[in-house]
């Protein structure tokens, strides 16, 4: 997973922000926000919202996901990968927002384009 972006000069910058629909992640924060309110993601919510971000709309593979959000070497536990997902669901209703995270048939999620900022 990059955090980093590449500028003219061949510099590389922290990137601090990342938008995923109308929610805006926050790296300093470690934390997303809808217009002035913030969510309160756990670690690895953040981690995964970040991860399904850099790449909207692709399908990422839970054998992906498990190392990149909990550092595990290998796919160990689903179960826990889709409570964080529904958890974040939970924290994204009150928004309209419950749908922006969708799964495919083999377990992989993507961030839902249909529910992404100007693309309704």
């Amino acid at each position: 997973m990059s955090i980093r972006t590449q500028y003219p000069g061949g510099e590389a910058v922290p990137v601090r922000f990342r938008e995923a629909g109308d929610v805006t992640l926050d790296l300093a924060h470690h934390d997303g926000r809808v217009d002035d309110c913030w969510l309160g993601l756990n670690t690895h919510e953040f981690t995964l919202l970040w991860r399904l971000a850099e790449q909207p709309g692709a399908c990422i593979s839970r054998q992906l996901l498990l190392p990149d959000v909990w550092r595990l070497p290998c796919a160990t536990d689903h179960r826990t990968l889709s409570d964080h997902v529904d958890q974040m669901r939970d924290r994204l209703k009150p928004f309209g927002l419950d749908n922006l995270i969708a799964a495919d048939r083999d377990g992989g999620y993507f961030l839902n384009l249909r529910f992404m900022t100007g693309v309704r």
